[in-house]
C-alpha cells in the first residue's frame, strides 16, 4: 500500500454512510482497512461491487451472534489500530465487541463511533436518517429558495460532512494522542454535532446580526443575486457567484449589462431588479456560449454539470479528479500528498466474506481454519470472470 497511512490498521465493522466512508478514506489513503461483514449479507441495498465506498477494503464475514464470533472481532482488535462502528448506542457491547471488551485487549486502539444522535442524549437510542439530523441543527431550515420549503442537501451535508470526515478528523486526532502515551480512547462522532460545527460560520453571522434567519435573504443562500444560479437559452444552468466587487464588475461587463442602467451591488433593496436583469441576459444564450464568454477570467462563474458530465470537465480531468479503476469511473482519492501520495483504489469493493481466509491468515488469527469449519467465519469466493 502507497499513502500517508500506510502500516495502519482499520477494522470497519459493515454499515451504511458515514462509517463506511471513513474507512473508504482510511483505505485510500493507504491504511490496510478489513471490513467485518455479516455472513451472506450486504449492508448495502445494492451489488457490492458497486458499492465504491467499499473499494481498497478487505471483506471478512463473521457470525456476530455467536460468542466465538465476537471473540473473533476481539482478536482482530488486538492486532489493530482503529475499530469504526456506526451502530446504534449499546449495540456493540451486546455482541460484545464494545470500547471496554476491545480496550481490554488492546489499550492503544483508537475506538471509532459514529451516529447520528451521539451517544448519549434524549435521542440518542432512536432512528433517524441525514434529514432529521440536519432539521435539529437549524442548518436543514437555511437551505432552500424564500418562500418554499427547505431542500435536503442530498446526504452529503450530514453522513458524510457531519458525519464521516468528522469521524475521520477524530480518528487521526485520537491517533496521535495514542502514539504520543500508549493509550487509545473513544471517538464520539455524531452528525448533529459534525453538522452544527460545519455551520460556526452562519451562527457568527447570525449572532452579529449579518445573517436573516429565513431562506433566500442572505448572500450565500440564493438572496443575492449575485450568488445564484440561472437558467440558460438550452434549459441548462449556471452558477454565479461574483461576490467580490472587482468580481462583480468583471461579471456585469461580460455579462453586457451597462452600469449606469445596473443596480449598486450592495443595494438590497434593489436586489429583485438586479436578479431580474441578470436572469433576462442568461437566458439570451446556451450555457456553452456563456461557458465560452466567462473563460479565462474572474467572474466567478461555472457551467452546473450533472454527475455525468462533471468527469468529462477539462479541470477535472487536468487534475485526474475522477479515476478509472476496476471498471468504474469514480471520485480519485483526495487530498494530494507531496512525499505519500496515494494512489488509485487497489482493490475492488469487496463481496462480504470474499477475503475471510486470507485476513485471517496475514493476521495471524489462530485456528483459522476450525472458525470456518464451524462456521464462525465465513469465506465467499467470488463468481469465476
Amino acid at each position: 500500500m502507497t499513502g500517508p497511512l500506510a502500516g495502519l490498521r482499520v477494522i470497519e465493522m459493515a454499515g451504511l454512510g458515514p462509517a463506511p466512508f471513513a474507512g473508504m478514506v482510511f483505505a485510500d489513503l493507504g491504511a490496510t482497512v478489513v471490513r467485518v461483514d455479516r455472513p451472506g449479507q450486504s449492508a448495502v441495498p445494492l451489488p457490492p461491487r458497486d458499492d465504491l465506498q467499499g473499494r481498497g477494503k478487505r471483506s471478512i464475514a463473521v457470525d456476530l451472534k455467536r460468542p466465538e464470533g465476537a471473540a473473533l472481532v476481539r482478536a482482530l482488535a488486538a492486532r489493530a489500530d482503529v475499530l469504526v462502528e456506526g451502530f446504534r448506542p449499546g449495540v456493540a457491547e451486546r455482541l460484545g465487541i464494545g470500547p471496554g471488551e476491545c480496550h481490554a485487549v488492546n489499550p492503544r486502539l483508537v475506538y471509532g463511533r459514529v451516529t447520528g444522535w451521539g451517544q448519549e442524549g434524549p435521542l440518542a437510542g432512536t432512528a433517524g436518517h441525514d434529514i432529521t439530523y440536519l432539521a435539529r441543527t437549524g442548518v436543514l431550515h437555511a437551505i432552500g429558495p424564500a418562500g418554499g420549503p427547505p431542500v435536503p442537501p442530498l446526504n452529503l451535508l450530514g453522513d458524510y460532512g457531519g458525519g464521516g470526515m468528522l469521524l475521520v478528523a477524530g480518528v487521526l486526532a485520537a491517533l496521535w494522542q495514542a502514539q504520543r502515551t500508549g493509550e487509545g480512547q473513544v471517538v464520539d462522532a455524531a452528525i448533529v454535532d459534525g453538522t452544527t460545527l460545519l455551520a460556526t460560520q452562519l451562527y457568527g453571522l447570525l449572532h452579529s446580526g449579518a445573517w436573516q434567519d429565513r431562506r433566500g435573504a442572505n448572500l450565500l443562500d440564493g438572496g443575492a443575486p449575485f450568488y445564484g444560479v440561472y437558467e440558460t437559452a438550452d434549459g441548462r444552468h449556471l452558477a454565479v457567484g461574483p461576490l467580490e466587487p472587482k468580481f462583480y464588475a468583471e461579471f456585469t461587463a461580460r455579462l453586457g449589462l451597462d452600469p449606469a442602467l445596473a443596480p449598486d451591488q450592495l443595494d438590497i433593496a434593489s436586489w429583485p431588479r438586479l436578479r431580474t436583469l441578470i436572469a433576462a441576459r442568461l437566458a439570451t444564450r446556451t450555457r456553452a456560449e456563456w461557458v465560452e464568454a466567462f473563460a479565462d477570467g474572474d467572474a466567478c462563474v461555472a457551467p452546473v454539470l450533472s454527475l455525468a458530465e462533471a468527469p468529462e470537465d477539462p479541470h477535472l480531468r487536468a487534475r485526474g479528479t475522477f479515476v478509472e479503476a476496476h471498471g468504474a469511473r469514480q471520485p480519485a482519492p483526495a487530498p494530494r500528498f507531496s512525499a505519500t501520495p496515494a494512489a488509485a483504489p487497489s482493490l475492488p469493493p469487496p463481496l462480504p466474506g470474499e477475503h475471510t481466509r486470507a485476513v485471517l491468515a496475514d493476521w495471524s488469527i489462530p485456528d483459522a481454519e476450525a472458525l470456518l469449519a464451524a462456521g464462525v467465519a465465513h469465506q465467499a469466493d467470488p463468481p469465476p470472470a
